[in-house]
């Protein structure tokens, strides 16, 4: 099923995989949430992103205040022409607004299809790298239950199909003033990267966006 601007995903899923909406081709757009899974006794990282025309480097990382092993947890992404959600359990952890009229890309003009799947990045996943899959736990599952998305369908000439969506209240969704306090705490408390804090990765300037508010 493909997806088209705006749409709303709600996973449950284990770590040490991704999920992901995402086109194709070299200037995909994409949103995600990724598990890195952890080292024992340490908490489990959850990385989010954003891709444009083919360009990322918009991570945002956390520790989940949870074993996500344990039980399933409900992952959603609102996506809309405002901004894009990311929300574990209903409490939002991170807002990319759309801020094309300055300048940064968003994505807003192609279709996504979702996508589940495990992989190794033990390269630079795991405490960047240091922490390499111990394969003696192999084989490595990722389970889904209650998978839900709304959104409006397309073709496969990305022709929208269907408009029964369009009002919707996803369509316009933001964060009301319990939602802004929510992402404060999570973002104070179990955020461990931030792309808009990396002057040393960006050493000719942050991105534009990250000039201005974050919560709205």
């Amino acid at each position: 099923m493909c997806f088209n601007n705006p749409c709303q995903i709600i996973t449950g899923i284990f770590p040490k995989s991704y999920d992901q909406l995402s086109s194709q081709g070299a200037g995909h757009d994409e949103i995600d949430f990724e598990f890195l899974g952890n080292s024992t006794r340490n908490p489990y990282t959850i990385h989010t992103n954003v891709y444009s025309q083919g360009k990322g480097n918009k991570e945002q990382q956390f520790h989940l205040w949870f074993d996500p092993t344990a039980a399933f947890h409900t992952y959603t992404i609102v996506w809309n022409s405002l901004r894009i959600i990311f929300l574990i359990d209903n409490i939002p952890v991170r807002v990319f607004n759309n801020n094309d009229a300055a300048g940064v890309p968003f994505p807003k003009s192609q279709p996504m299809r979702v996508y589940g799947s495990l992989w190794n990045a033990d390269d630079w996943a795991t405490q960047g790298g240091r922490v390499k899959t111990d394969w003696a736990n192999a084989p490595f599952t990722a389970s889904y239950r209650k998978f839900n998305a709304n959104a409006k369908k397309v073709d496969p000439n990305s022709v929208s199909t269907s408009s029964i969506n369009d009002n919707q209240s996803w369509s316009t969704q933001g964060l009301d003033a319990a939602g802004r306090n929510r992402i404060r705490w999570v973002q104070t408390k179990h955020m461990i990267y931030n792309y808009c804090n990396d002057h040393k990765r960006f050493p000719n300037g942050l991105s534009q966006e990250c000039k201005r508010s974050r919560f709205l």
